[in-house]
């Protein structure tokens, strides 16, 4: 019987001549492959200029927002909180649709563009809001503050604001998921050069994100604070036309990667093509590629993938059929024949759910950063110096100072040595750069535990009034440190690794995805919370973990669930890692 079934087999010299091609063609597709060099760190002064100064004025929009809602809008906490936490659920949303029609539709180019011309406004409306004093409430003096009858907003100035907001969320829809991957379209992901500029691209990209980040929370907060809100809100404005500049300069040396289409119907093709044909027999060799539908790749500089034996399954998807092609060897019906290079995409896009599933908890601690620390160190000496006292939630500056520091020491030190020591690319390979990042997190929160047993004890044994212990907050600098370099193994791992294993017409998407993710970890945090602080506080007299006196909880206990959630998910990481295999390429 023959390996397609019931449908009947092109004649064998119908098939020589479909996969033939004459010399002629040969020496212009060279010739096209000259003229598509990627220009690798060519287009980067111009990408990670823009990416510099764009993320410079966007996280110095949201740097101290808060405040701004609680102070010039008259906001109590709570309803301030509820504005924030809704404009992040949307933000964390967006980039997902922005990152399909990128993929898609439009472009990667023109959905930055138009992006950034959206969070140009916003910026320009929520300035005018600090400015305009039509729409803004009448400023509260103290007396006012301190009865409670401060003049709240109208619904046109909350009107206003929320626009502004929402034009933002729109602008960080569209660069999100796409500045990082129109980066990586620059580079020859098929050479050992191209990879390696890729590694290092995403070092530079976190590095100065990360200098951005600590340049925001003190320099751009204290203007705010202390000299202006309107010229604290008007220098990511200014910031933004620089980086929109910048953005555009570049045009003539970039390399643009035309979209594909929707990507849920070429993966709906396969999955239909497969099911169509799944009595049929596969050849016993994968060899046998007359068997396959296998037609030239649209895009130059895309890589070109072999058929494997993954999903085998899903092979019969790119089964020729007599009477499935036409005579210019296109596919007769895309939904009963797909080519070669549709199923291996499909194939690389459901390896990488595991471990996407992974990098949900892998940033617990990260996200814990920010509310426990905190709580730690105002019950902890805060003095670095006679005259100056640490502020509490300057905790994460340790963190940002140490993704700062280490980035640029393993990719100019030790990747180098690492892989003359292990004759591998890039000295780890990329799941093993994640893997120390998973290890990190469980360092991370064990040392947290025990730090809090320390502190816990001294402020019992002191009895202070205030509750705060005789220990330095620089104990906790360790902690800090170890989420830092959840920062450097983890999520720049995790980031190199789904943009470089992604089909090159969902590289949007999946990077939309590790930003989804970050959702999804701050939900599961709350909800691990809400049900510690639940079960730990209905015992009688009994104090919760998570008392609001912190010297009363068990903290501590806490930090050592987080890490036995991480633990266990570091297993199922080896377990998917360790049966991950790499996207491979051939040589056209």
């Amino acid at each position: 019987m023959p390996v397609w079934g019931n449908f009947e087999p092109l004649p064998l010299h119908l098939l020589l001549v479909l996969r033939s091609k004459s010399s002629f063609q040969e020496k212009l597709l060279d010739e096209e492959r000259q003229m598509a060099k990627k220009p690798g760190w060519k287009a980067m002064p111009y990408i990670l200029g823009n990416d510099t100064v764009e993320r410079l004025a966007t996280f110095g929009m949201q740097a101290n927002l808060t405040m701004y809602l609680m102070k010039v809008y008259n906001m109590d906490q709570v309803f301030a909180a509820n504005i924030i936490n809704n404009w992040y659920a949307i933000t964390n949303v967006l980039p997902v649709l922005g990152g399909f029609l990128a993929d898609a539709y439009l472009g990667k180019f023109p959905t930055i563009a138009i992006a950034s011309f959206a969070s140009l406004t916003g910026m320009v409306v929520v300035m005018l809001t600090t400015w305009v004093p039509h729409i803004h409430p009448t400023p509260c003096t103290l007396q006012q503050q301190l009865d409670g009858v401060c003049k709240g907003h109208t619904t046109l100035q909350l009107t206003v604001l929320l626009i502004g907001l929402f034009l933002l969320s729109i602008g960080t829809g569209g660069i999100r998921p796409c500045s990082i991957p129109f980066a990586i379209d620059q580079f020859d992901l098929t050479t050992v050069d191209g990879r390696r500029g890729t590694t290092r691209f995403f070092n530079v990209y976190y590095t100065t994100q990360t200098l951005i980040m600590l340049m925001n929370q003190t320099l751009l907060v204290y203007i705010m604070d202390s000299v202006s809100w309107t010229l604290g809100y008007g220098l990511p404005v200014m910031f933004m036309l620089v980086s929109i500049f910048v953005f555009f300069a570049g045009t003539r040396v970039y390399d643009f990667v035309k979209p594909q289409g929707s990507i849920f119907s070429k993966i709906a093709q396969v999955v239909v093509a497969a099911v169509h044909k799944r009595h049929l027999s596969l050849p016993p060799n994968l060899e046998t590629q007359e068997a396959f539908y296998d037609p030239p790749l649209q895009n130059d500089g895309e890589p070109n993938l072999p058929l494997t034996y993954n999903f085998r399954w899903l092979n019969k998807a790119a089964l020729i059929g007599g009477d499935e092609m036409n005579m210019d060897e296109s596919s007769r019906d895309p939904w009963r024949l797909c080519s070669i290079q549709q199923v291996e995409e499909l194939k690389c896009l459901l390896k990488m759910i595991p471990i996407w599933i992974s990098t949900i908890i892998i940033f617990l601690p990260v996200v814990q950063q920010s509310i426990f620390p905190v709580s730690q160190a105002l019950k902890m000496d805060r003095h670095l110096s006679h005259n100056f006292e640490m502020h509490p939630a300057s905790v994460s500056v340790i963190t940002m100072l140490t993704i700062g520091v280490c980035l640029p020491i393993y990719d100019q030190l030790l990747a180098p040595a690492l892989e003359k020591l292990t004759k591998q690319e890039g000295g780890l390979t990329v799941l093993q750069r994640v893997s120390l990042g998973h290890g990190a997190g469980i360092l991370a929160m064990i040392v947290a535990g025990f730090v809090e047993i320390r502190r816990r004890r001294l402020a019992i044994a002191l009895d202070a009034p205030d509750g705060v212990a005789p220990m330095s907050v620089l104990w906790l600098a360790p902690q800090s440190m170890l989420i830092g370099c959840i920062h450097v193994f983890g999520e720049v791992g995790n980031t190199t690794l789904f943009n470089r294993e992604s089909p090159e017409g969902m590289r949007s998407i999946s990077n939309s995805l590790l930003c989804l993710n970050l959702s999804f970890t701050s939900n599961l945090s709350n909800v691990i919370i809400n049900v510690v602080h639940n079960f730990t506080g209905k015992k009688g007299d009994q104090h919760g973990w998570l008392d609001s006196d912190i010297n009363k909880g068990r903290l501590e206990y806490f930090y050592f669930i987080i890490a036995g959630f991480m633990m266990l998910n570091m297993c199922y990481f080896i377990f998917c890692a360790r049966r991950y295999t790499y996207k491979v390429t051939r040589s056209m």
